[in-house]
């Protein structure tokens, strides 16, 4: 009480007294911080029972009102008098011993309003970096210690600072082999201080002898020891304190702390990059996290909640379970999970460049392959489920460069060769992965046809040649003929010889053969001049054989408004694109420079799509939906062998190949032998699609028969609709994105 009593008297006193030049003002205020050691036995008493804090405000005021009276850049003598005479080493030392108690918070408040009032630069000087970076090394010591707040506040405006000027990190950077112990030079400073009987007046001529450099230091040597870019063996202890402090269990500590790392993170500095990611535990915390959270998860959640769970960004997952109307089991630990996921992603984002690929391999190495593939390479179909729908999900979240790279190498694999059967299964959770794709559980395959899906919309070129195009570099699917064979041509043989020698139409006699189907009458007339000059086949001939490859008796579209070819037209013209700056040409590679003698294998990939797309007419509605929506989002890709592999009908195949057309074309062949097993097909058809769009309640059978026909009648009225924009893009923004599938009218 006395103190408090002595400190507004004192307060008092100053403000009646006149008012002293700037210099000799700061001095008595250091001078009496000085004194109270010199002079008070008791160091029980907390700090704010005296009047230091008073006193060191009162110092930040008078350098504040220095720096604002004279010119930019310009050192003032108080500055001077604080660089020349160790004031924060002194105060650092003081801070250490927290004498008295309470003292370590008043340092690291004054060191934090220093830098962050003082707009000339003060690192650089060596009597400011030195005990700078001493007092780094106090944060973080102690978890939940008292001091948490003002060291992580002091940390994040060293590594503001640092941000703005990023060469000065090369001051925090410490050579292990030569770092020294200063507590005896810090002991010999505090002494020699506190007896001085120096008034301040001294300091003008020692600034006149050193030169206006004596008190700053070079970037290369910190304390003594040079530190050379490169050097793996540095201690960066900016980074050690805030990786201490992000254990905190205060929360907003923990997010200031994460904000401080990504700032230094984010530096351009070679030598620091290195030292984040050789000399630091940056890439443990990272995935040590990334493990935990995802292991906290349930082992059995449900696909739809992982994919509907709204979007947490890192630091802001706040979440009250008694608020949430929408709660699943684990809702709480997803959270968790999805907002460090965010702040990885969000890091590696930032992160310079070099950084940035070693942390993302890290996650690579330590978390996806030890964690993720094990989950996703079992065989029980709940734990499938569930890690492939959290894999979809950290897909669609992860945007940085870096870690979409290395999560995309470790699910397909880096190869970028063609494939052949034998060697589909050299990346073992890729071929698992695609295997899925056509799994017993439609649940499994329709989850992991999403999460391909989800692959194919980033902006990654290495998924597209992984999966598909390595596979069509040199055309061996098609046949050089000097002269194409026309379209009902093509159309008659697939649905005579080819199915009759099919093992699926084995059973057809002479009398149900389909030696002139009337459907075929449609299709466009052979034309002379089908092909254009380049090579391309004419767009409109296109559009009609997909658009009249569904016989009549087998459409309903027509019967229900807003379900048109128009609407797909629509869609097709709003799609954005991601794949013009990849550079792909602009026409196929000619027939005369390709291997058309190499065997032809599809892939992987388009071969479990191609079974897929085959089994259209007996395979659940969701499975189809979602087949045709991975075909559709390849069809809009403008590669032209990709093009042409899928959306020309006019190419001549190589024996023993099938294209996207081909296999559509034995679907309706099975389709036009079914319809007439079916009694009153065309109404129940009807039926079956206005109970789609939600018209109809009622109930038919032969309901998945039925559904497939209506998804393979909106397919190809998709495929014509693309075929037909692609080579008519509105604008040029066609051409640089796809960004999503055309809408299914029935969906």
């Amino acid at each position: 009480m006395f103190s408090k009593f002595t400190s507004i008297l004192q307060h008092a006193v100053e403000a009646l007294a006149p008012s002293l030049p700037l210099q000799e003002d700061f001095v008595y205020h250091w001078k009496a911080i000085t004194h109270y050691y010199i002079e008070t036995s008791d160091d029980k008493a907390p700090v704010t029972d005296t009047n230091i804090p008073s006193h060191l405000e009162q110092m930040l005021d008078v350098l504040t009102q220095e720096e604002s009276e004279r010119e930019s850049g310009e050192t003032g003598p108080c500055m001077e008098y604080l660089l020349h005479h160790k004031i924060l080493e002194t105060l650092y030392t003081l801070g250490k011993a927290d004498c008295p108690p309470g003292m370590k918070q008043q340092v690291l408040s004054f060191y934090t309003k220093l830098l962050g009032r003082i707009r000339q630069p003060l690192l650089p000087h060596i009597n400011v970096h030195r005990p700078v970076q001493k007092l780094i090394r106090l944060c973080g010591e102690v978890l939940a210690a008292p001091t948490e707040n003002e060291e992580i506040q002091f940390l994040c405006t060293v590594c503001a600072k640092l941000k703005q000027d990023p060469y000065l990190v090369n001051f925090f950077l410490e050579n292990k082999a030569k770092r020294g112990d200063d507590k005896d030079a810090d002991v010999e400073s505090l002494k020699e201080e506190m007896s001085s009987p120096d008034t301040g007046q001294q300091v003008h001529a020692s600034a006149d002898q050193d030169g206006p450099t004596a008190n700053t230091s070079s970037p290369a040597h910190v304390g003594g020891a040079s530190v050379l870019p490169g050097n793996s063996s540095s201690n960066y202890n900016l980074v050690s304190s805030l990786l201490n402090l992000t254990k905190s269990p205060d929360g907003r500590i923990v997010v200031k702390a994460c904000e401080g790392l990504m700032l230094l993170a984010s530096l351009p500095e070679d030598a620091a990059a290195q030292s984040l990611t050789e000399s630091t535990a940056l890439c443990e915390l990272l995935t040590r996290r990334l493990t935990s959270f995802y292991q906290a998860l349930p082992q059995s959640m449900d696909p739809l909640d992982i994919d509907t769970v709204e979007s947490v960004n890192w630091g802001l997952d706040v979440y009250n379970l008694k608020e949430d109307a929408a709660a699943f089991t684990g809702k709480r630990a997803l959270i968790s999970f999805l907002s460090w996921l965010d702040y990885c992603d969000q890091l590696i984002k930032e992160a310079q460049k070099t950084a940035a690929s070693v942390l993302a391999r890290a996650v690579r190495d330590h978390f996806f392959v030890p964690v993720m593939e094990p989950q996703l390479m079992q065989t029980s179909e709940v734990g499938i489920l569930t890690s492939t729908a959290l894999l979809n999900r950290i897909i669609r979240q992860v945007t940085s460069e870096a870690l979409l790279q290395e999560t995309l190498y470790f699910l397909l694999g880096e190869e970028v060769g063609p494939e052949t059967p034998t060697s589909v299964g050299h990346s073992p959770l890729r071929h698992r992965l695609i295997g899925h794709c056509d799994h017993l559980s439609d649940e499994i395959s329709v989850t992991t046809l999403r999460l391909f899906e989800q692959l194919l919309q980033k902006p990654c070129q290495h998924v597209l040649q992984n999966l598909v195009l390595r596979n069509l570099e040199e055309r061996s699917y098609t046949e050089w003929c000097p002269h194409k064979e026309s379209l009902l041509y093509f159309l008659s043989s697939c649905l005579t010889s080819d199915l009759e020698e099919d093992p699926l139409f084995s059973d057809l006699s002479p009398d149900t053969r389909l030696s002139s189907p009337d459907w075929l009458n449609c299709s466009p007339p052979q034309s002379t001049e089908h092909s254009k000059h380049d090579g391309k086949t004419e767009v409109h001939k296109i559009v009609n054989s997909f658009l009249c490859l569904v016989p009549d008796e087998a459409k309903s579209s027509y019967q229900v408004e807003g379900t048109g070819y128009d609407t797909y037209l629509r869609d097709a013209h709003r799609q954005e694109t991601v794949v013009g700056r990849w550079n792909w040409p602009g026409s196929a590679k000619p027939i005369e420079k390709c291997d058309l003698d190499k065997p032809f294998f599809e892939g992987h990939f388009l071969k479990v799509l191609f079974d897929r797309m085959g089994r259209i007419l007996d395979q659940p509605y969701d499975v189809n939906l979602q087949v045709t929506s991975v075909l559709s989002r390849l069809a809009l890709l403008p590669h032209p062998h990709l093009h042409e592999y899928l959306l020309d009908p006019y190419i001549n195949l190589a024996p023993g190949c099938r294209s996207l057309f081909s296999v559509i074309v034995r679907v309706v062949g099975d389709l036009m032998l079914r319809i007439h097993r079916v009694p009153d097909f065309n109404p129940k058809l009807l039926l079956v699609r206005k109970r789609l769009l939600g018209l109809e309640p009622e109930v038919v059978d032969h309901v998945t028969l039925l559904e497939g026909v209506i998804v393979l009648e909106e397919f190809c009225k998709e495929l014509a609709a693309i075929a037909f924009v692609k080579p008519h893009p509105p604008s040029h923004a066609l051409e640089a994105r796809v960004s999503g599938r055309v809408t299914r009218g029935t969906s």
